[in-house]
């Protein structure tokens, strides 16, 4: 019985963090006005991205990844030293 048990949370904590990830999207509008900004997330604490292969919330690889945005408060993008209100090329 306990073998059994060990293997079922076993698939337990290998399904999950894959099944986070497969069902990740960009992250929902705040309730508060927003604009995205780009090249200020930490990885993986992204919202979104507008190409490459982090496209959906919490994918980004690297920090202050141009290409990943987050939402920030309106009008607060162009005062964050670094930031963009657009992607850049890396």
């Amino acid at each position: 019985m306990n073998r059994m048990l060990l293997v079922s949370t076993l698939a337990a904590a290998i399904a999950l963090p894959g099944m986070a990830v497969a069902q990740a999207g960009p992250a929902p509008e705040p309730s508060f006005t927003a604009e995205k900004c780009y090249g200020l997330a930490k990885a993986g604490q992204n919202d979104c991205a507008s190409t490459g292969n982090n496209s959906c919330a919490g994918t980004s690889k690297l920090d202050a990844d141009p290409a990943a945005w987050i939402y920030v408060p309106a009008g607060y993008c162009d005062r964050i030293v670094g930031a963009h209100n657009e992607p850049m090329a890396m």
